[in-house]
């Protein structure tokens, strides 16, 4: 049973979201928080499956509080929502870490669909949020369709990583060990000259070893 946590400013906001989420079977919202420190909080407390976040919140906005939940709680999956759909929003959405971002006037459409994403470790942006992002990618890496070093075992390993895959599960889906992993995953750093997880989902979403879930 998957379980959410809501945070928002405003009652209402929390209010229609739940709605929208508990119409799914089995769904269940753990937690609303008014602040992104409460949010922050909830989550060490209550560890939800996601957080789903206002980006604009008292004390933390959506963007700090992701930080702070994904490196207390590294189990808990985050989806931001916002009014806007700037590009360094969008840069600044992934850098934090979180899976997705719905834009406020996609939520009646777009929120199932973008929890259902993450949930299964995919990348979710709403319409206009895709768009942007997709620009966003294409612009730090060019072109998307330029070879590489890597191997194919190399490439099977960085999609399962920008899946949010541990080592041990990765080990497990190609039947390797986990050093094996690990030395896989040193050496792909080090070709692709990159030094975190979050510039590893870039260059997977370049790549299309990751696809960006919207809908049009």
């Amino acid at each position: 049973m998957p379980r959410i946590l809501l945070a928002d400013d405003h009652v209402l906001m929390r209010r229609g979201m739940r709605s929208l989420l508990e119409t799914e079977e089995d769904w269940e919202v753990c937690g609303e928080a008014a602040t992104g420190r409460e949010a922050v909080e909830l989550a060490v407390n209550l560890k939800p499956d996601i957080a789903v976040l206002d980006l604009s919140m008292p004390e933390l906005n959506g963007l700090e509080a992701a930080r702070e939940i994904l490196q207390k709680a590294p189990q808990t999956e985050v989806l931001i929502f916002t009014m806007h759909e700037t590009e360094e929003l969008m840069r600044e959405v992934l850098a934090s870490g979180a899976r997705g971002c719905v834009l406020k006037t996609d939520i009646e459409q777009h929120l199932v669909a973008a929890v259902r994403a993450v949930l299964q470790h995919s990348l979710y942006f709403s319409s206009k949020a895709s768009q942007t992002l997709k620009g966003v990618l294409n612009k730090d890496g060019g072109d998307p369709d330029t070879p590489d070093a890597l191997t194919e075992r190399e490439r099977e390993i960085v999609q399962l990583l920008a899946q949010a895959k541990s080592n041990k599960e990765i080990a497990a889906a190609l039947d390797i060990s986990v050093r094996t992993v690990e030395t896989h995953r040193a050496t792909i750093m080090r070709k692709l000259e990159i030094n975190s997880i979050v510039e590893l989902v870039h260059y997977a979403v370049r790549k299309k070893l990751i696809e960006i879930k919207d809908v049009k």
